[in-house]
């Protein structure tokens, strides 16, 4: 029997994109042809897919790494480099994917082909070509290609059954899950035998539905005890609930009505179950005692509103009947829920001031820069080119940093840090001369000199 795998953390690194070429268009005759280094290469992404013929997590549970294809460098005669081939992960139907670290759903990954880019390769450098303008005919540098996300992602799987077997330990889900379709789980007379949810495949009729047994519920399982903490999440999806009580258990203080308390106990616990239309399902009627018990229980379980099934997972007794009563509530369920769609993805885009960054200061000294633009703008920059860093600086200026700097009471000399105060980009900040004056051979600067 596979393992059973139902939750893992996934290690994901998308591809990092490739880097501009800095080139000049060589010709006999034409001496100066211009700038034509071509762009680098986007980063492969990594994408999640639902795929109908994916039931498990083992595969990511033994290998938890995945990273996607880099981007390759552009060339001169305005060549683009290649982009990274993305990585598609398969996942079951009903995959839940959380980020690792803060616990936020990121997306319920529902409805077969739902696709999504939980990492998004980095976009290539510009190369030489791109970056040439009227001021800067022939620029003797391109930029660097941009990182790809890393992210740790934890991947939950809740199981897509339309009816849930719940009960004790040892009720007989399993055998009456083996009984009611092809499955054959393992079955035996102690307490929890069945560590994982089985599935079986079950036909009533023109009706073919799925039915599933959630092992491990006991008293406070809601509240982690037992295994019911692992699994009662795979009851969300169902649309119909099945109680199986045991009628043959010799414990103290169990009977079925007793069970069934305590089970619903949990259920409501749990939250958001309510909604469920349920059965009742006394088992073990091979048994005399069992029989007589279960006679003298079904009035009191059809008090409460229940349909009550006396049957033998044993002997196979009152098994059809009970088989198309939960066709029936399959087939209302499915009537009356909309047509499944895959889900929809939803676009938030992050957070920023008006201006797209922010100015900090941390003392007389040192100020701190954080924003979406000078942060990827740091990292596209080649520091061994001065007249990168000069593109850069221009860059910087234009988008309003340093009047902000200068705002804040930045001075000449003064520290400042692009990014996080622990990895980020240190420099001794001069304000800048004039944003063109940057004449000069290809390669350098005269600001910088």
């Amino acid at each position: 029997m596979a393992e059973f795998i139902d939750q893992v953390v996934l290690y994901i690194k998308a591809g990092d994109g490739g880097n501009g070429c800095a080139s000049i268009h060589r010709e006999k005759f034409k001496p100066l042809g211009g700038p034509d280094g071509g762009n680098g290469g986007r980063g492969g992404d990594v994408i999640l897919e639902v795929d109908p013929n994916t039931s498990t997590l083992l595969d990511y549970h033994h290998r938890p790494h995945r990273k996607a294809a880099n981007g390759k460098q552009g060339a001169g005669s305005n060549r683009d480099g290649a982009w990274g081939e993305d990585v598609v992960l398969p996942v079951p139907n009903g995959t839940v994917v959380k980020d690792a670290k803060t616990g936020e759903v990121l997306i319920d990954l529902v409805g077969a082909g739902t696709r999504y880019i939980v990492a998004q390769g980095g976009h290539g450098g510009l190369g030489n070509a791109a970056l040439a303008s009227a001021k800067r005919k022939a620029p003797g540098f391109a930029l660097l290609g941009e990182q790809g996300d890393e992210v740790e992602a934890v991947l939950e799987l809740k199981t897509v059954a339309d009816v849930a077997l719940v009960g004790f330990p040892n009720a007989g889900k399993s055998s009456l899950v083996a009984a009611l379709s092809a499955a054959r789980p393992k079955i035996a007379d102690y307490p929890f035998t069945t560590l994982v949810p089985n599935l079986g495949v079950v036909t009533a009729g023109e009706t073919v539905f799925t039915v599933a047994d959630v092992p491990g519920l006991i008293p406070g399982a809601s509240e982690g005890r037992g295994l019911g903490h692992e699994f009662l999440r795979h009851v969300e999806r169902c649309s119909t609930i099945i109680h199986v009580l045991d009628c043959a258990t010799i414990e103290p203080g169990r009977d079925p009505l007793t069970d069934f308390g305590v089970i619903e106990a949990e259920l409501a616990a749990y939250g958001e179950l309510d909604d469920r239309p349920r059965l009742a399902v006394l088992n073990k009627a091979d048994v005399p005692e069992a029989r007589e018990l279960a006679d003298m229980v079904r009035p009191m379980l059809e008090e409460k509103g229940l349909t009550v099934f006396t049957i033998s997972a044993a002997t196979h007794q009152g098994l059809r009947e009970l088989t198309f009563a939960m066709g029936e509530m399959v087939s209302a369920a499915r009537a009356a829920k909309p047509v499944e769609e895959p889900t929809r993805l939803i676009i938030r885009p992050k957070q920023f001031g008006d201006a797209g960054f922010t100015v900090k200061r941390i003392n007389d000294k040192t100020f701190q820069v954080t924003g979406e633009k000078p942060e990827r703008w740091i990292k596209q920059t080649d520091f061994s080119n001065d007249e990168a860093v000069g593109y850069l600086s221009d860059r910087l200026e234009r988008l309003g940093i340093e009047k902000a700097l200068s705002e804040a009471g930045a001075k000449d000399g003064a520290e400042v840090v692009i990014g996080p105060m622990e990895g980020g980009y240190i420099f001794d900040w001069e304000p800048t001369l004039d944003a063109e004056a940057h004449q000069g051979p290809r390669g350098s600067d005269n600001r910088l000199g």
